[in-house]
């Protein structure tokens, strides 16, 4: 078994979430790869996106299922398991196994549904701070991830800040900005707007709001891409790529466009191995996400961090521009934090990182080396 579980905050010792409600008992579920060190200094902690889970990679020859960063995680890759202990847990909130909206409420004996309460990224990363707690974990040496995963990593170096040496968020900014949040918006009054959502209350039917959450993904995947990642992809393609759309075809109001059959792919995939409920919340706590909630200003929360710190924006991302990542750093370097910030040049947009592999391994690569020869310092440098 490569899954493992833990569960803590039974009653009457609930967990107590950033909005004041209460929540338990909690199971997350995590996998890890590789081995720990003598001195427990070689410990990665990489963080999923909306719809990502734990599996990263295939553990090995026997494991059938494909990770959604095999490129990165393997011998001689950048998280290579003969060097470090590497670490993913699923979210609070998701549907992978960790405690979300379809596990079950032991007050009713039926799923949460949207009676599961509002969780925040700060939650996130309160319940995997657990987790290392029992794993007997005391400091990690990076904590990394894209999108989603780069807002835990962010929050990770503001909340606990003498537990990491260094952090990588990609494609992420300090907190949500209203394109953002109004196409999460979107998403979500389309999967409320099917009527099989039913509140919420779907799960005893067997059968999920697959139209909304199928169009909600379509959204979701045209923010992720470009302009020109999906003209080359796809051009005015029909019949997957067979011939151009032409007068022709004008007799015909069934044709799709290459696009429009992508998309309806992405949708039912997705529908496939998500929860509705699942990503209404997570999305929901992507809108909640800013690091200054609770403190005075961005700065003060930000003058938190001593961690080394590498953030990276991408050329096309519309979905958190780079603007938001250089703001970013400028703030961290106008407190002396020891921050910099590297472009991945793409045309494939946000979901640049989860492609553009041989352009990410350096980077990565070179950011672990430095973590292990280097020590923490603030720069006291200002912009």
């Amino acid at each position: 078994m490569y899954r493992h579980e833990y569960t803590f905050a039974y009653p009457p010792d609930l967990l107590v979430l950033e909005s004041g409600q209460k929540l338990g008992p909690i199971t997350v579920v995590y996998e890890t790869y590789g081995a720990l060190n003598a001195d427990k200094s070689n410990i990665i902690l990489v963080e999923h996106a909306l719809t990502g889970d734990s599996h990263i990679a295939r553990h090995s020859e026997h494991d059938s299922r494909k990770g959604w960063w095999e490129q990165m995680l393997g011998p001689g890759l950048p998280l290579d398991p003969e060097k470090y202990f590497i670490i993913c847990a699923n979210v609070l909130g998701g549907c992978q196994g960790t405690t979300g909206p379809s596990s079950i409420n032991p007050a009713t004996g039926r799923p949460y549904g949207m009676r599961f309460p509002v969780i925040t990224i700060r939650d996130m990363v309160r319940v995997q701070k657990k987790l290392l707690e029992h794993m007997g974990i005391e400091h990690v040496m990076a904590v990394i991830g894209g999108s989603m995963g780069g807002m835990q990593a962010l929050e990770w170096a503001v909340l606990y800040p003498d537990f990491i040496d260094g952090i990588f968020p990609i494609a992420t900014p300090g907190k949500l900005y209203p394109q953002a949040i109004g196409f999460n918006y979107i998403m979500r009054r389309t999967i409320m707007l099917d009527p099989k959502w039913n509140n919420g209350d779907y799960y005893e039917t067997g059968e999920q709001p697959a139209l909304g959450l199928g169009i909600a993904r379509m959204l979701g995947m045209m923010t992720y891409q470009s302009d020109e990642s999906m003209k080359r992809k796809f051009s005015r393609m029909i019949g997957r790529g067979r011939e151009r759309f032409d007068i022709k075809h004008l007799k015909d109001p069934t044709i799709k466009f290459d696009v429009e059959t992508y998309l309806d792919y992405q949708g039912e995939k997705l529908v496939r191995r998500f929860d509705a409920n699942s990503y209404i919340y997570l999305s929901r706590a992507m809108d909640l996400f800013d690091l200054s909630m609770g403190y005075e200003s961005m700065e003060e929360a930000l003058s938190r961090i001593i961690c080394k710190v590498k953030i990276m924006g991408i050329s096309s991302d519309i979905l958190f521009p780079k603007h938001q990542q250089l703001e970013l750093i400028k703030k961290m370097r106008g407190l002396g934090i020891d921050a910099t910030y590297v472009e991945l040049t793409s045309i494939y947009g946000h979901d640049s990182f989860l492609i553009e592999y041989e352009k990410l391994k350096p980077i990565v690569q070179r950011f672990l080396m430095s973590l292990k020869n280097g020590k923490r310092k603030k720069l006291f440098s200002f912009l």
